[in-house]
């Protein structure tokens, strides 16, 4: 098999090739496999090398001084060298998946082929062996790469009855690399996802986090709902009407790519705020990820302020804090943009508002009155009761209608005529 350029000239760490060499050296095979190789030929530098080999893992913890035993029983042992961490998988195949997770018993092999075969994707089952100058591609996965489109290896309905996870890959895939689904390997989906409900949560989020970051991911959640993987884990969104799945998409393709901001995009006008932390805690994410999407869906929609005088943005700026202002400013921008395109220059011009207003950096909370608890209480002759809450508050309303109150001489003087008309 001819090999590509690309492998030929591609950088490869020396730790790896120390690793390579010293396997070769005692008459092992020895290959990088998976998705190092997919990227080397699609030009996009490896974010780690995984390595392959005939040499059992005993062999392999012979062979150098220093390993760890990472996985054993599957294979897999981690070689220190050259001060990295180099994964060494010994080539295996693997028996029946009874739990749609992973396999009920594995069995090392000597032929690479073997290995491969076992793989989710033919664009993950290629290998080479930068040394001895050796590619082997026994399904096609250089062609599909080149064809951009993601197929199973072998039969798509046993890969995806084998690992429930692997739909869900396959879609992710295909957003991220900008790729296609093959017709069979997504006409595979829709009969295995019983499979895919046994996947746990966390498997999913990662892989869907993967999606919804990755520059089509309007196109892989319109995939997600045609096949229907979506409806298994954001039903929410499956179950939308046609046109407000679309705007949702949308919104989300128009936030920038971070977590937090896409997950609200794309539920603000799905949910409301307690249903956006649901599927948060659903799918979970850390607390602060779900009180954070909680609080941005409950004031995404910031055309109800494009006519708000200061007082009423001093309260917004209260209610989302200066430091997610500019979350908040993403979110809303990716709604209008989506929803109220005519309205885009009533929403830049609330933008700058606010952010004027923060840059002032008004009183918003009570610890920045100019009157503590104590003086309060002082001023009102009184001992920690109710009454110092309400006062609190009042002072608050006060400040954040006039910032230039916040004085302690006219906090006081404000006080004498509140504690008035308390009839105290």
């Amino acid at each position: 098999m001819t090999t590509p350029a690309a492998l030929l000239e591609a950088s490869i760490a020396p730790s790896i090739r120390e690793v390579i060499a010293r396997l070769r050296e005692l008459g092992h095979s020895v290959y990088l496999v998976g998705g190092c190789v997919r990227d080397i030929l699609r030009g996009v530098p490896p974010k780690d090398f995984d390595i392959a080999t005939s040499a059992l893992p005993e062999e392999v913890q012979r062979a150098f001084r220093k390993v760890i035993p990472t996985g054993l029983q599957h294979g897999t042992v981690t070689v220190l060298a050259g001060g990295t961490h180099v994964e060494v998988t010994t080539f295996r195949s693997e028996g029946d998946y009874h739990d749609g997770r992973r396999p009920s018993a594995v069995s090392f092999e000597r032929d690479i082929t073997k290995d491969l075969s076992r793989r989710d994707f033919t664009v993950n089952a290629m290998a080479w062996d930068p040394l001895g100058l050796e590619f082997v591609d026994p399904f096609g996965g250089r062609e599909d790469l080149s064809a951009r489109i993601i197929r199973c290896v072998g039969s798509a309905t046993e890969r995806f009855s084998e690992d429930g996870l692997r739909p869900l890959r396959a879609v992710r895939f295909a957003s991220v690399l900008g790729f296609t689904l093959d017709a069979e390997t997504q006409a595979a989906i829709p009969a295995t996802i019983p499979v895919f409900r046994k996947v746990s949560l966390e498997r999913v989020r990662d892989e869907f986090v993967k999606l919804l970051l990755s520059s089509r991911e309007e196109f892989g959640l319109g995939l997600l709902a045609d096949t229907g993987l979506l409806e298994v884990f954001l039903p929410e969104l499956a179950r939308a009407d046609a046109e407000a799945a679309r705007l949702a998409r949308a919104a989300t393709a128009a936030a920038p790519a971070e977590v937090e901001l896409r997950l609200a995009a794309l539920l603000a006008d799905l949910v409301d705020p307690a249903g956006a932390e649901e599927v948060c805690i659903r799918l979970k994410f850390p607390t602060k990820v779900s009180e954070h999407v909680r609080l941005l869906v409950s004031l995404a929609a910031l055309e109800h302020h494009f006519e708000s005088e200061a007082p009423a943005l001093r309260r917004l700026l209260a209610r989302v804090g200066p430091a997610r202002l500019e979350a908040l400013l993403e979110v809303a921008r990716a709604r209008v943009r989506v929803r109220l395109p005519e309205r885009s220059g009533a929403f830049e011009g609330l933008r700058g508002r606010l952010r004027a207003l923060a840059a002032e950096k008004p009183p918003l909370y009570p610890k920045e009155l100019a009157l503590n608890g104590g003086a309060i209480m002082a001023a009102l002759e009184v001992g920690p009761s109710p009454m110092v809450g309400n006062a609190t508050r009042f002072l608050m309303e006060q400040v954040l209608d006039e910032p230039s109150r916040n004085t302690p001489e006219t906090l006081r003087e404000l006080l004498g005529a509140w504690r008035r008309t308390q009839g105290a």
